[in-house]
């Protein structure tokens, strides 16, 4: 299905491995230029990888501009970067929680506004993800909760800026999605409770009431949708994407 984003030009945080990665590749596949930034950067045959550490202050400005070279325009921006802490409330220092929101509600905010003039010139849109877990409250999950709960009400302001600016903004939240971070969670259910690996992922998806885990590939074509000229009437949408997940309204 040609959805309409060949020759666009696409930004995506987080882009070294997971969702991130997956959306890179979804949307290269998709006929965009894009440019892939993390830590580590971006490896995903067709794009451009920029290394940087959206924690810095300075850097969401550094790969707006260089993305904006290297494209000459800017379509579409992809929030994707920042794995929260997660732990024991009181556990949890103030240096967890400082950089849990740096990497990622800080990144998310710093990026869009840096690119907010570009996306204006092409009527372009931006796409936080964010989680399941800003819905559902969680005494081992205080910081990754409050950080998606937080891009979330974001969301709903750019969204009512964009309005007027031309701008779309959306929000997915993942639900159990199978990247390294649940591979890790896997494996302590794995320990814990003296199971298999298919054991241990079949126990802990019954947990969450869900059928499956989803794949990485399920939310970069989500992305792919809400950055198309179908999605044009999808403005400050919260899209849960979790199998199911989240039952409350």
């Amino acid at each position: 299905m040609d959805r309409g984003l060949k020759g666009k030009a696409a930004l995506v945080s987080g882009a070294s491995k997971g969702i991130g990665r997956a959306i890179v590749a979804r949307l290269v596949a998709e006929g965009m230029q894009v440019l892939g930034t993390a830590r580590g950067g971006c490896d995903v045959p067709g794009a451009v990888g920029f290394p940087a550490d959206l924690r810095d202050p300075a850097a969401p400005s550094a790969v707006v501009a260089r993305a904006v070279e290297a494209f000459g325009r800017l379509d579409l921006v992809v929030n994707s970067a920042g794995a929260t802490r997660r732990g024991d409330f009181l556990a949890l220092d103030d240096a967890a929680w400082t950089d849990s929101y740096a990497g990622k509600f800080f990144a998310a905010m710093r990026l869009t506004r840096a690119a907010w003039p570009h996306l204006m010139a092409t009527q372009g849109s931006v796409v936080h993800v964010a989680g399941a877990g800003g819905k559902i409250a969680s005494a081992d999950f205080t910081i990754g909760g409050s950080v998606n709960a937080a891009l979330m009400n974001l969301t709903k302001a750019l969204a009512d800026r964009g309005v007027q600016d031309g701008v779309r903004v959306n929000c997915i939240n993942p639900g159990s999605i199978r990247t390294d971070r649940l591979t890790g969670r896997i494996t302590t259910v794995m320990q814990e409770q003296e199971l298999d690996e298919a054991a241990a992922a079949d126990a802990l998806a019954k947990a969450t009431g869900v059928a499956r885990f989803g794949e990485p590939e399920e939310i970069a074509a989500v992305v792919a949708f809400l950055a198309s000229a179908e999605a044009g009437y999808i403005q400050g949408a919260i899209l849960d994407v979790d199998g199911g997940w989240i039952r409350a309204v």
